[in-house]
């Protein structure tokens, strides 16, 4: 769900927290996650680095879109944090034994927040709006290519169609980004929808102040939380102010002050000294999918040839820019998917390391023998020259990051430009494969996301905006199969063997320079309690929470 050219690819950064799957942890002194005795009312205050440009989670499909739709949707089943599916506004559900088919029983005694009732007229009006390719759904919209329809049976139950099989389904049905809204609010406009969303959750928005906050208020006829909840009725809070602080020292010293309760993405450089405040206590997790990265575009020269590739991250010192960047505190994926993603294989973790003596064989093997005046290899009177695509939105460290990459991977010949550039530049030269390196991540609660993000139906674009998942352009029918089956079966075991070879196959391809898991980095301010992150995507839930001030 995610490059430094589709928003939803281009931020946030790894941790060295928790690496269990789903896991969170507190580190810090203070016990104001731990409080038992929640008290009602109040309102919290809730700090982050970047703006949504749509509420609509259906819409693109940005990170920051799931945040804060997570306070305010509900989706159609539920993940705990072993991975396991379980009932939400569907009691129950029966898959046909070709897989094609799945029998929602839904809930009857739910609600949106603008009174139409939860339905299964609201499960189709909610699939076909994120397959229509007039939403311009890239993250929702792609996780359900094999949506054909939705059959209405009766008020209470939807027959769910899919073209083939598909074992990840209900995975990312947990998943915030599909979480169900209002058929009425979605008959609007898209824009409009954009910044009224209407679902069935704890909290309802109430406005949005671009650049500065969203407020929400509680939802006071909330019946319908998850079994994964603390509690059940109404929010314990009367309110959120979900607000935008983008530089990270001004957010850090927010929170120190009590100015704000609750900061997202605490900056690295502040993790130690969050650590040693008594006043606050940190949550910090490693997030599913695949890892932060720079994505090769092997469908034009140098990085059509695979030993080219192959050199790059041989000569990228990875782990020396992370340890010089962050601090220690983001740790090297080394991987095409993060620790925390079910079906993860740690194989593959060291496969790729850094061996600038291994590069260079391979530049000379790939023709790439002679230097000009500038150090740089070239070939046939060509430099090795590689473009990045880095927009205007990039955060300082990332960029950072690559500037420790392009001075290591100089040293055995390549000359690694950094285009900087507005967005909408970004996103032109990105849908006209004018590239050679797009720096961005996939966060997701499925081993599927491989299929994503290098199958081949993701290289062509699914809908209006020229996006396409596989920013790679690797198409291998092998590779395809091989996740096809994965997603033929239900059995776990088989899934997991059938995932490692997909891991193995995107590992030995070097599609990707591979940098630091996604996280989730929570620093909570003493007088705030019951702050948990939801289990599918590691995102912040703040319906359990509470202030006592």
């Amino acid at each position: 769900m995610g490059p430094f050219l589709h928003s939803r690819l281009y931020r946030a950064f790894g941790a060295a927290g928790c690496t269990l799957l789903l896991a969170a942890c507190d580190h810090g002194a203070s016990t104001a996650t731990r409080s038992t005795t929640p008290v009602s009312g109040g309102t919290l205050i809730y700090a982050t680095d970047r703006e949504p440009t749509c509420l609509d989670p259906h819409v693109g499909g940005d990170m920051p879109q799931v945040f804060v739709a997570q306070q305010f949707l509900d989706s159609l089943v539920s993940m705990d944090a072993q991975g396991h599916i379980g009932p939400w506004l569907a009691k129950s559900w029966e898959i046909s034994p070709d897989g094609l088919t799945y029998t929602f029983h839904l809930r009857e005694d739910v609600h949106f927040t603008d009174g139409t009732p939860f339905d299964a007229t609201a499960v189709k009006a909610n699939l076909d709006h994120m397959a229509n390719p007039k939403t311009q759904s890239s993250t929702a919209g792609g996780y359900i290519r094999q949506y054909v329809g939705t059959d209405v049976v009766d008020a209470h139950t939807a027959l769910v169609h899919l073209s083939t099989p598909y074992a990840a389904f209900l995975e990312v049905l947990a998943q915030g980004f599909l979480g169900i809204e209002s058929p009425a609010a979605l008959a609007r406009s898209r824009d409009v929808n954009c910044v009224s969303p209407v679902g069935s959750g704890p909290f309802k928005v109430v406005r949005w102040d671009r650049q500065n906050q969203v407020e929400l208020v509680r939802n006071p006829g909330y019946n319908s939380a998850p079994p994964t909840a603390r509690h059940q009725g109404p929010a314990y809070l009367d309110r959120i102010l979900w607000k935008f602080i983008q530089e990270p020292s001004v957010r850090f010293a927010s929170l120190q002050a009590g100015e704000v309760d609750v900061i997202e993405a605490l900056p690295p450089e502040s993790h130690e000294a969050a650590r040693h405040n008594p006043d606050l206590s940190l949550i910090v997790a490693q997030r599913p999918g695949n890892p932060t990265n720079g994505t090769f575009n092997i469908r034009r020269a140098p990085f059509n040839d695979v030993r080219v590739r192959e050199a790059f991250v041989r000569g990228a010192d990875v782990d020396g820019a992370l340890k010089s960047v962050y601090f220690g505190e983001f740790p090297r994926a080394g991987g095409p998917l993060s620790v925390a993603t079910p079906f993860y294989s740690p194989d593959f973790e060291h496969a790729q390391d850094y061996d600038p003596a291994r590069a260079n064989t391979l530049l000379d093997e790939a023709g790439w023998t002679a230097r000009d005046s500038d150090g740089y290899r070239t070939k046939d009177g060509k430099r090795l020259q590689v473009h990045a695509l880095i927009t205007a939105g990039t955060p300082p460290s990332e960029l950072t990051l690559w500037e420790q990459v392009q001075a290591t991977t100089r040293q055995v010949g390549f000359e690694l430009v950094m285009d900087q550039m507005s967005q909408v530049q970004a996103t032109q030269r990105q849908a006209d494969w004018d590239y050679d390196i797009r720096v961005g991540y996939w966060n997701t609660n499925t081993a599927d996301v491989l299929r994503i993000i290098f199958g081949s139906a993701f290289v062509q674009p699914a809908g209006p905006g020229g996006y396409h998942q596989n920013a790679a352009g690797f198409s291998d029918p092998a590779f395809d199969h091989l996740l096809q089956q994965a997603l033929s079966t239900q059995d776990p075991e088989q899934r997991r063997a059938l995932y490692r070879r997909a891991q193995a196959t995107a590992s030995s391809q070097y599609l990707q320079l591979t940098t630091y898991p996604q996280s989730t980095r929570l620093g909570i301010y003493k007088t705030t309690h019951g702050v948990r992150l939801e289990p599918s995507l590691t995102v912040t839930y703040l319906y359990d929470a509470w202030v006592n001030k």
